[in-house]
C-alpha cells in the first residue's frame, strides 16, 4: 500500500548529477513514497545530464523547471519553490538518499507541522547536532535559539539539508539571495530565519533519515577553503571564536 502525501511537494535542486537524482527518485519509489507533486529545479546542467532529467521526467513523474544559465544556488531554489502549489514542501538536494522506512518519519513531521501553526520547518540532517534542544515527540526536539547561549553552534537553525516546510516559507523569510556562494546565500536565510523568529523542529537521529551519497562518478560540487575545514585545534577554535562573534554582530545589527 502506498505511503501517499497530497499536500506535499517533493522539491529537488539539481546540477550535473543526473545520476543522483535518478538514484533518489528510485529510493522513493521503492518505499511506495508518492507525493501530490515533484519539482526538479535544474541549474543549468551540462546537456548530458539535463537530457537524461528529460529521458526520465515521465517515468518518476517530475516537473522539470529548467534556466538557460547557471544561476547558483539561490536562484534555482526560487525558482524551484516557485513552481510549487501544495500546502507543504519537501526540499532535498540530489545527493541525499532516504532511508528505509522514511515515510515513518514524513508522516511524523507533517502530523506535528499540522498540530504545531508556529513551526516553520521541521529537520531531517545536520552535520551535528544543535546544541540546544527541547524534546517534543517521536524523537523530533524543538530548537531553541538564544542569542546569549555559548557557541557558534546556536547559529545554525536553518539549514539548506533535508527538511519538510510550510510553502509559504518566503512570504514570512523572503527569497534566496542570488548571485553569490552557495554557503552565503544558507546563511543569509539562516539570518532572516533568526530575525523573523522563524521555529523549527530537529530529528535527533540526525543521522538515520538521509544519507548524503558523493560517488567518485558524481562528486560534491560545492566547495569550500581548507580553513574552514581544518582539523588543527588551533585553527577550529579561532574559526569558532569569530563566528560566533561575527554571527552575533550579523543578528543584532
Amino acid at each position: 500500500m502506498a505511503n501517499q502525501y497530497p499536500s506535499v511537494t517533493l522539491l529537488i535542486t539539481h546540477y550535473n548529477r543526473s545520476q543522483s537524482l535518478e538514484r533518489l527518485l528510485l529510493a522513493f519509489q521503492k518505499q511506495d513514497i508518492v507525493f501530490g507533486d515533484i519539482v526538479v529545479s535544474d541549474d543549468g546542467s551540462k546537456p548530458e545530464h539535463l537530457n537524461k532529467l528529460k529521458e526520465i521526467a515521465s517515468h518518476y513523474n517530475f516537473r522539470l523547471i529548467t534556466t538557460p544559465k547557471n544561476g547558483g544556488l539561490g536562484n534555482n531554489i526560487n525558482k524551484g519553490q516557485d513552481a510549487v502549489t501544495t500546502a507543504y514542501t519537501l526540499y532535498v538536494q540530489e545527493d541525499f538518499d532516504p532511508f528505509a522506512n522514511y515515510a515513518t518519519r514524513l508522516t511524523d513531521a507533517l502530523s506535528i507541522m499540522d498540530e504545531r501553526p508556529d513551526v516553520d520547518m521541521v529537520r531531517f540532517y545536520a552535520y551535528f547536532k544543535y546544541p540546544y534542544l527541547k524534546p517534543y515527540r517521536n524523537g523530533f526536539s524543538e530548537m531553541v535559539f538564544k542569542i546569549w547561549y555559548p557557541g557558534y553552534k546556536k547559529f545554525h537553525v536553518y539549514s539548506d539539508h533535508p527538511h519538510l516546510r510550510r510553502s509559504s516559507f518566503f512570504a514570512k523569510f523572503g527569497r534566496y539571495a542570488e548571485g553569490i556562494k552557495g554557503d552565503r546565500t544558507e546563511f543569509l536565510m539562516n539570518l532572516s530565519f533568526i530575525k523573523n523568529k522563524g521555529k523549527a523542529m530537529f530529528y535527533e537521529n540526525f543521522k538515520g533519515v538521509f544519507n548524503q551519497v558523493n560517488s567518485s562518478d558524481e562528486p560534491s560540487t560545492m566547495t569550500r577553503s581548507d580553513l574552514r575545514q581544518s582539523n588543527n585545534p588551533f585553527i577550529s577554535l579561532a574559526r569558532a571564536i569569530y563566528r560566533n562573534v561575527k554571527h552575533t554582530w550579523e543578528v543584532l545589527f
